[in-house]
């Protein structure tokens, strides 16, 4: 009998039925899009096999970040947004795509938005950082280069936002609201591999928190603003040190 029931549970006809269906749709997809990005996504695939097929503009560098934040936008949100709305009927608002609380938001907002940008100030010092970003190294090279990379550094944000605090988050409450923190916590800092290592390990504490404010407030949008101004103001600070 125990044999029995460990069999049916691991048939595939066990895995995508029953109560943790979406949680296994979730728990599958999320590491084959993540890691279709990383090899297929990201700046060096485009500057070492695309470049013969499309340049915006003449300017490589400016494609390659183009190219790496329209995929993470395609693969982290338009993909998800397509398993909300056709394999599990539902609406992208259950998934933190809503204004929410937005008295709690906007307050947790005012005090995480100073934190994040005072505590980029040190790291745009830091040659690590400075080899990493910006992405396009030519976004500082006026104020309005750099608002447009600014714009589309939003597109990764959103891409990122949805994928981690959105599908795999909200996705996962079946298992724990702290299960699902801690899920996404634990593969957004694995995600995070080949970034300096002061970024990985702030990736822990920072999905941790994010995560619970994503919750409290049943919104997406007071942190994905938080996280796009960390990461601009990185930049800044580096473009134009």
């Amino acid at each position: 009998m125990t044999i029995g029931r460990f069999d049916s549970t691991i048939s595939l006809r066990g895995l995508f039925s029953g109560v943790h269906r979406k949680s296994a749709i979730i728990l599958i997809l999320a590491p084959l899009l993540i890691t279709t990005w990383k090899y297929f996504g990201v700046s060096s695939f485009y500057l070492d096999r695309l470049t013969g097929i499309f340049v915006f503009g003449g300017d490589t560098a400016f494609t390659a970040e183009a190219y790496t934040f329209v995929s993470a936008l395609i693969l982290f949100a338009v993909v998800p947004w397509m398993v909300i709305r056709f394999v599990f009927r539902e609406r992208m608002r259950d998934y933190g795509w809503q204004v929410g609380d937005w008295t709690f938001g906007w307050k947790a907002v005012a005090v995480m938005a100073p934190v994040m940008v005072l505590s980029t100030i040190p790291s745009a010092s830091m040659p690590d950082f400075i080899a990493e970003y910006p992405l396009n190294k030519g976004a500082g090279a006026s104020t309005s280069v750099f608002l447009i990379h600014a714009l589309m550094y939003l597109l990764f944000y959103v891409g990122w936002e949805t994928l981690f605090r959105g599908f795999m988050q909200f996705g996962l409450r079946s298992l724990g609201d702290w299960n699902a923190i801690l899920i996404q916590t634990a593969v957004s800092c694995i995600a995070h591999i080949g970034k300096p290592s002061g970024e990985i390990y702030s990736s822990i504490l920072g999905a941790l928190v994010w995560g619970i404010v994503v919750f409290r407030s049943k919104s997406l949008l007071y942190v994905l603003l938080v996280h796009w101004l960390l990461g601009v103001s990185l930049d800044w600070f580096i473009a134009f040190k």
